[in-house]
């Protein structure tokens, strides 16, 4: 039996990988892997959309488009009128979130977060979309607002919290996304232990670059995604096609 692969976080709208799209789409389908691209504002939503409906991926290709908190100062009715008018080309919702980093003295504050993303989360639920979170800081308050929506489908990006909030996350039934970080950090792997196997994903982050494994290299799912599917096999001492096969079925149901 062939699996398919699934990168569950890229950014392949980020303009390192510019130059390389064509290139990408060809190995994605040569190496049966499927990515999900994640937008970070008005721009490269709109990036996606035309860039997608150019190069014919649909196939290959999950779309989806959010405000990240870093630009929680864009223009929300602006976004929804995009979704409104693509949704034929558009598969979920992401990245969005909440993090005090980015907070300014400006238009990014903790009540603008918290505006964009409880619009992006109620804009998920109406077309039932699945979504894709930023959490860094913020998980018990992202948590709360979560259990007030009816959302089937949410993925922790880039997990980074704490046993008990992972305990919290898995009873809440949301997946769990590891990337690359799996590789060298024990943290990573530990959480990993205590992380129900049918609700784990695996993702790159697509173009960040690690100083600890991949020589700094612009991360790519061809190139990273047997790296963390062999990481998770050694640490939950599984054979590693039993992972790939685990694997695709959490992705099955959480992306169709």
């Amino acid at each position: 039996m062939n699996h398919i692969l699934y990168d569950s976080h890229i950014h392949l709208t980020d303009i390192a990988y510019d130059n390389i799209l064509s290139q990408i789409f060809i190995t994605l389908r040569g190496m049966r892997i499927k990515a999900c691209s994640v937008t970070v504002n008005i721009s490269t939503s709109l990036k996606a959309i035309r860039l997608f409906e150019e190069y014919s991926v649909q196939n290959i290709i999950y779309n989806f488009i959010g405000i990240h908190p870093q630009f929680a100062d864009e223009d929300i009715s602006k976004f929804e009128e995009i979704i409104k008018s693509n949704l034929h080309f558009i598969n979920g919702i992401g990245e969005i979130g909440l993090d005090p980093t980015y907070y300014n003295q400006e238009k990014n504050n903790k009540i603008s977060q918290g505006q964009v993303f409880n619009k992006m989360l109620s804009i998920a639920e109406t077309y039932d979309m699945p979504v894709s979170i930023h959490s860094r800081k913020s998980l018990d308050e992202i948590l709360n607002v979560l259990s007030t929506y009816n959302l089937k489908r949410v993925c922790l990006h880039w997990f980074d919290g704490t046993p008990q909030q992972l305990e919290k996350s898995l009873d809440m039934d949301l997946y769990i996304s590891y990337g690359p970080s799996l590789v060298f950090s024990k943290r990573k792997q530990g959480l990993l232990k205590l992380t129900n196997q049918r609700r784990v994903l695996i993702e790159t982050d697509g173009p960040v670059s690690f100083q600890s494994c991949f020589k700094n290299v612009i991360t790519l799912p061809t190139s990273a995604l047997m790296s963390i599917i062999r990481s998770i096999a050694y640490v939950l001492c599984l054979c590693p096609m039993t992972v790939i096969d685990t694997l695709e079925k959490n992705s099955i149901s959480f992306f169709d």
